[in-house]
Formats: C-alpha cells, structure tokens, sequence
C-alpha cells in the first residue's frame, strides 16, 4: 500500500517538474483579458435584460 503511494507521488512529483508555469507578465496579460472579456460580458447581459424586460413589459400591458 506504502509503496504504491510512493511510486504516486514520485510520478507526481517528476510530472509537476515537467509544468512550463507562466511568467509573471503573462499570467497578469491573461488575468486582464479574462477580467476585460468577464466585465463586457456582464455589461452585454445586462443591457439585453433591460431591453428584453422593457419589450415584454410593453407586450404585457
């Protein structure tokens, strides 16, 4: 049992050393597009709710 979570973790460990982890300036240039494209689309959201709630409250009353 011991053994078999030895080997595990030795093939982890040799895994994890085989990762290319972004640089810093990448990981911040992906964090600003992930926040811009999250922002725009909740703006995209709300604008067509606001219309979509006024176009039905027109046909509703």
């Amino acid at each position: 049992m011991f053994g078999r979570i030895s080997t595990l973790l030795g093939e982890v460990r040799s895994e994890m050393l085989k990762v290319t982890w972004p640089t810093r300036d990448e990981l911040t240039n992906s964090t600003t597009v992930v926040l811009t494209v999250s922002i725009a689309l909740a703006l995209f959201i709300w604008v067509a709710d606001l219309i979509l709630s006024f176009v039905m409250d027109r046909i509703l009353n």
